[in-house]
């Protein structure tokens, strides 16, 4: 299965639940990087490669994003985003210059990986509209959300339908569950609390080796 996190506002801690699925998948999982904060987010070095934007935007054969893959551990591999020295100067994904032909085969490179691995793909689209070529191409778009009116008037908003919804759950918001899907026209596939010990594992570069217990429940079903 090829999966597209995103959100619709940022704060939503989409890098985060994007890299616990993965980390939390019972087969082989890889992590596509289209927002710049994997590696951060796991502890990791900077990338020594390019990543899957450079790809993007040049015009290697489709076989060369094997060379950009990163081992995260035994199960996990990550393909980064871009070899950015200063990320100041990083172009977002959603707006390089490529044709949608580019995405199209990204998208059929991923689909061989998962075939050819018998695993699952998970990509961390970030903040904002996802690309529509990529959006059309994956099995599943999953949204992650808070409660938030600004943040689903924005989701309900965009071109891009989600097939589900991660929601964030925060004490004392208003809007129920049937308004969040209403709102965005897909289910509520998982609800993940709130825990301060998310951003502490973060932090600490520990969501790898010690991801907190109460993300990794939240998420196992639909990981699995």
């Amino acid at each position: 299965m090829v999966t597209l996190c995103w959100a619709a506002k940022g704060g939503s801690g989409t890098t985060v639940i994007t890299a616990t699925l993965a980390l939390e998948s019972e087969r082989p999982a890889l992590l596509v990087d289209l927002a710049g904060e994997l590696p951060a987010v796991l502890g990791m070095s900077p990338p020594d490669r390019p990543g899957v934007v450079d790809w993007i935007e040049a015009d290697g054969a489709p076989a060369q994003l094997t060379d950009l893959l990163v081992e995260i551990d035994d199960t996990t591999t990550l393909l980064p985003d871009r070899h950015t020295p200063d990320t100041a100067t990083r172009v977002p994904a959603d707006s390089t210059r490529s044709a949608d032909g580019r995405w199209y085969d990204l998208c059929s490179w991923l689909e061989d990986w998962e075939r050819t691995h018998d695993g699952d793909v998970w990509i961390d689209g970030g903040t904002g509209p996802p690309t529509p070529a990529l959006a059309d191409a994956v099995e599943q778009r999953w949204l992650v959300t808070r409660a938030c009116y600004l943040s689903l008037r924005r989701a309900a908003a965009c071109p891009i339908r989600p097939t589900g919804v991660l929601l964030v759950d925060e004490a004392g918001r208003s809007l129920r569950t049937r308004d969040i899907e209403r709102a965005v026209a897909a289910p509520i596939v998982a609800r993940l609390p709130i825990d301060p010990r998310v951003a502490r594992a973060v932090d600490a570069g520990l969501l790898v080796s010690r991801p907190p217990s109460t993300l990794r429940r939240s998420l196992r079903r639909i990981a699995a």
